[in-house]
């Protein structure tokens, strides 16, 4: 059989039993070969429940940066039998399945292209640990030890890991260091160490570093100046209000008496969340919610009644696979429609798009300028791949000198200076922005009356046609300067422009921008953009306008970005070419160049599952 060879340019698999703390150990793993210096990406793949099922956790190793996730396995930890065969089937020819060996391994799994490893995990932890829960723990740090081994890791990363892990409960970290230790040398003793798959220290990843965007939007929604978060939990979201709560405990305390100066309040259901979202904000807070796809269904009504009243809120919509409750563990962008149109009648919402954690931060603290600004909803729109992994990812940063934007907000100075009636749906600079007061600003003249019924200028009830006409008009045109104040697309072109372009939006950058740079490297000629917001900008349009073939890269069946554009933008949709991934899982690189390159008249070879890998 011949070995895979290939030094930092590989993926590990660790499948396990849900629920039984195999998370740490892989998670240890990971940021050990990141602390090494080399780009990794982990992806945790777990079922809907709380243990007793499979779960995987892959971690691509990429010193050429690609942080998508590749597909295939080259070694793969396999540590639980009811999904052992199918584990066995998934490596990479030429790679390595590790496998607890106290108990053979039934021999109608075995391959030949493939090399089996052996560690009596069970056994090694029946004699060092009488605690049965021990057993269990330790023998995912045991297998971990192995890795090091196995792979040339330098084993004082792993040991300095667990120092800082277990810093200030040092009884902990002997322990830990001696599982390391037995997984270490059983494989040194017993195999020819290193395979042919290494890791050897880089400096590539300079100051990045690992997060989660879940915790990105929390730390965002802090340092915008949020106070208020009504939520109901649900996944994959519920770690963004647990973000905000851990940083705003740290962040947002009164320094003198040691009060809060935030609220999270859990609702009976996301409607009643979105609501009380919609209060806050309607008095001047600033207020937001995080939910997932059956979550925007429910708040659909409010987000129309926030639109027509024209209250600023911000909703996080961290996206899994529907419809229905679909896999609420699974990973899609299949909310761009019904986040987009939420509501009844002529509704459009703001969609703000971030493909990485750092944008995750920025996005969140621009999305409630955004709200404050436009007088309307802002949706933000991850999903569960962005959200519940960590990705590596830019430092943040902020200035301390920026002034949050409250938008038109009349101060009672103002009412009382002006002789004119103050008209809450008065377009006055002719932007379609109006001006608003918070409740109490004056006590005769600031009309803070909102009203999610018709109405004219002066917020007074009606029924009229025209004055209906002539709101709705001035709402298009509130859209339409909204548009300028979008995050600008990020656009990837060649010194010559192709009349082949790709175009994709939130996690699929990460897969399309390998494909792109394989595409590249066979001399095809193809444009790229990644959409950053809805309402599309000026230049998504030109962009399009600039090419005959337009790939349009997503992760749902029915192309959901690609008929928003075609609906907004009028563009021929034959022009328009769907690449679809709705499996739950990251889109790969590869898939990317099967489809685009069966769809092009002068296809090219496609995009192997381990293009870096040599055969030894």
């Amino acid at each position: 059989m011949k070995q895979l060879q290939a030094v930092n340019e590989f993926v590990v698999r660790f499948a396990n039993v849900n629920g039984t703390g195999s998370a740490s150990a892989n998670n240890m793993f990971a940021k050990a070969v990141f602390r090494m210096g080399i780009p990794v990406t982990p992806k945790n793949i777990f079922p809907s429940n709380i243990q007793g099922l499979p779960t995987w956790y892959e971690v691509r190793i990429s010193e050429q940066g690609y942080i998508g996730r590749r597909g295939g396995a080259d070694v793969v930890v396999g540590v639980n039998a009811q999904s052992m065969a199918r584990d066995i089937k998934e490596v990479t020819p030429g790679g390595c399945f590790i496998y607890d060996s106290t108990k053979p391994l039934d021999l109608r799994m075995m391959r030949d292209d493939i090399l089996f490893v052996g560690l009596p995990l069970t056994e090694i932890c029946l004699q060092e640990y009488s605690n049965p829960s021990l057993r269990q723990l330790f023998k995912n740090i045991i297998y971990v030890g192995a890795l090091a081994a196995l792979l040339d890791m330098d084993f004082t990363v792993l040991t300095a890991m667990v120092e800082d892990q277990f810093k200030g409960k040092e009884k902990l970290i002997a322990p830990n260091i001696h599982a390391l230790e037995l997984g270490y040398s059983y494989a040194k003793q017993h195999y020819n160490c290193p395979l042919g798959l290494r890791l050897e220290s880089r400096d590539l990843v300079k100051d990045s570093i690992l997060v989660d965007g879940n915790s990105a939007c929390g730390l965002g929604a802090v340092f915008a100046g949020a106070t208020v978060a009504g939520w109901y939990p649900i996944t994959p979201s519920t770690s963004v209000i647990d973000a905000f709560g851990k940083y705003a405990k740290r962040l947002r305390i009164d320094a003198a008496t040691g009060a809060n100066n935030f609220a999270i309040v859990q609702a009976e259901d996301e409607l009643a969340a979105i609501g009380m979202v919609i209060g806050a904000s309607w008095n001047g807070a600033r207020a937001f919610t995080a939910t997932s796809g059956p979550g925007v269904s429910l708040m659909s009504e409010f987000l129309g009644l926030a639109y027509f009243a024209e209250i600023p809120l911000v909703l996080i919509d961290v996206q899994r696979s529907g419809p229905s409750t679909g896999m609420p563990t699974r990973t899609q962008q299949s909310d761009i429609l019904s986040a987009a149109y939420a509501s009844h009648g002529d509704t459009k919402q703001v969609l703000i798009i971030p493909s990485t954690p750092k944008e995750c931060f920025d996005f969140t603290a621009l999305s409630f300028d955004l709200a404050e600004r436009i007088q309307t909803p802002v949706i933000i729109m991850t999903d569960l791949d962005l959200g519940m992994n960590d990705n590596m990812s830019e430092p943040f940063s902020w200035d301390d000198e920026r002034k949050l934007d409250r938008g038109k907000v009349m101060t009672a100075d103002m009412l009382e200076a002006s002789s004119e009636r103050f008209g809450r749906y008065l377009d006055v600079d002719g932007d379609g922005i109006c001006y608003r007061t918070y409740p109490g600003t004056h006590p005769t003249k600031g009309a803070f009356f909102t009203r999610g019924t018709s109405r004219d200028e002066y917020a007074v009830y009606t029924e009229d046609g025209d004055e209906y006409v002539a709101n709705m008009q001035r709402l298009e045109k509130k859209w339409q300067t909204s548009k300028g104040l979008m995050p600008k697309p990020e656009v990837y072109q060649q010194g010559n422009t192709s009349d082949i372009a790709m175009l994709f939006y939130g996690t699929s950058k990460y897969a399309a921008e390998e494909a792109l740079d394989y595409f590249r490297s066979h001399n095809l000629k193809i444009d790229a953009m990644c959409i950053k917001a809805f309402p599309f900008s000026d230049e998504v349009e030109a962009f399009i306008a600039e090419h005959t073939q337009v790939f349009v890269i997503e992760q749902n069946r029915d192309g959901q970005m690609r008929s928003l554009i075609i609906n907004e933008l009028e563009t021929n949709p034959a022009k328009l070419l769907a690449v679809l991934n709705y499996d739950g899982m990251p889109l790969t690189a590869s898939f990317v160049v099967e489809k685009v390159s069966a769809q092009l008249e002068n296809s090219i070879s496609p995009l192997t599952i381990v293009p870096a890998l040599k055969e030894a």
